[in-house]
């Protein structure tokens, strides 16, 4: 079964997100930026969360862009202007949900990246 980290801080984010994913993927949280960093190895993608403590989603994705250029990284965020999502892509996110997100979306997200 294909793994993800969701790097998330906020609590019942992180439980949503696990009700969507639990029949689907494993999963491991990451409560901070600098968390997500040091446990991105071994996953087949990343659901980051860009405003987190220690250090946020942005400067977490670039640290592991340079390790790990192939992974999969989502930008999860309740900011869905544009430029946040021009942000995160710069930082090297592959791609963008914005907060409140659906089930059925998010599925079809992490499928574009790592099948079902």
């Amino acid at each position: 079964m294909k793994k993800i980290l969701i790097a998330e801080d906020n609590d019942s984010n992180y439980l949503l997100m696990t009700y969507i994913l639990k029949n689907h993927y494993e999963f491991e949280r990451a409560a901070n930026g600098q968390e997500a960093i040091d446990k991105a190895e071994g996953f087949d993608l990343i659901l980051m969360d860009l405003r987190m403590p220690i250090k946020d989603g942005l400067q977490a994705t670039r640290e592991i862009r340079e390790k790990l250029p192939d992974l999969p990284i989502v930008a999860l965020t309740a900011n869905a202007f544009d430029s946040d999502r021009e942000d995160s892509l710069e930082a090297g996110c592959n791609d963008f949900l914005a907060k409140p997100i659906s089930h059925e979306v998010c599925l079809k997200m992490i499928a574009k990246y790592i099948g079902e």
